[in-house]
């Protein structure tokens, strides 16, 4: 996709598309609401969760991919590394996509719809991947060390995931599949990647997805393929998201009497700095 394709102004000559923070806001409460759901909807099947997580160990063992075992192992017996892989479980996640997401507004704001329709539409499907196949975390099962309770006495979780202490209920214990930890970390390679020129800042971002795919199984939380789909989900989202813009784009074109007909961009229109 080209500039000329999108617009026949320059992104420099384009004024930056407004946005109301409370729009922002309840998309971002819509999907809370949508992940409260499905955890209802899926809480209650931990037989079925389980069968599914058996299933997907036996996939991955004939593929010769059932690297989780021997993973996890070699974490819990370095108690440092158990540690830090469970800070960055439970608290990279939540950090650095917001902060992503805030940077591309305020500074890349041509870009941020379809930055911002990636996000959403990656968690959507993984809700709905998480309704339609709930899956128990490897930790669940025999033979693995659940590494976050193991390090509770190091950070504020328990033994609910990253969740803390005593607010176990609030999350949904059977969402391995996909993995959006996975998920959300490839987003966030794929922003910085697109949107900055800097080179280490580049490395940094690729080696971001691929760290966090390393602790997510090694922590006993994801299966590997659990991370492919994470991966794939967002793959899906970005190329649905670049459809999504064109139809910003459209509706932006005929605005209403008295309105800023400012159309808002993609990635594409964005320079990288």
């Amino acid at each position: 996709m080209t500039v000329c394709e999108l617009t026949t102004r320059t992104p420099e000559s384009r004024p930056a598309p407004r946005r109301h923070w409370a729009r922002e806001v309840a998309l971002l409460g819509a999907l809370y609401v949508g992940y409260s759901v499905a955890r209802m909807v899926t809480g209650a099947d931990l037989p079925g969760a389980l069968a599914h997580a058996q299933d997907l160990l036996n996939i991955e063992t004939a593929l010769h991919l059932d690297i989780e075992a021997p993973a996890n192992a070699a974490l819990e017996a370095v108690p440092v590394l158990a540690v830090a892989a469970s800070y960055w479980y439970s608290l990279l996640h939540y950090l650095v996509t917001p902060a992503v997401l805030f940077w591309v507004y305020r500074a890349r704001p041509l870009a941020y719809r379809q930055v911002r329709d990636a996000l959403v539409l990656a968690s959507g499907i993984g809700l709905l991947g998480f309704t339609l196949v709930p899956m128990a975390p490897p930790r669940m099962l025999p033979g693995f060390v659940d590494t976050l309770a193991m390090t509770a006495n190091a950070g504020w979780w328990g033994d609910d995931a990253s969740a803390p202490r005593g607010l176990g209920e609030l999350t949904n214990q059977l969402a391995a599949m996909p993995s959006l930890h996975v998920g959300w970390a490839v987003w966030v390679a794929w922003v910085v990647v697109r949107l900055t020129k800097r080179r280490w800042v580049r490395v940094l971002a690729v080696a971001y997805p691929v760290m966090t795919t390393l602790v997510v199984v090694a922590t006993a939380n994801h299966y590997l393929l659990d991370a492919v789909a994470g991966a794939a989900v967002v793959v899906l989202a970005v190329r649905l998201s670049r459809h999504t813009a064109r139809w910003g784009r459209a509706a932006a074109a005929v605005p209403a009497v008295g309105t800023d007909a400012t159309a808002p961009g993609t990635l594409e229109d964005s320079p990288a700095a």
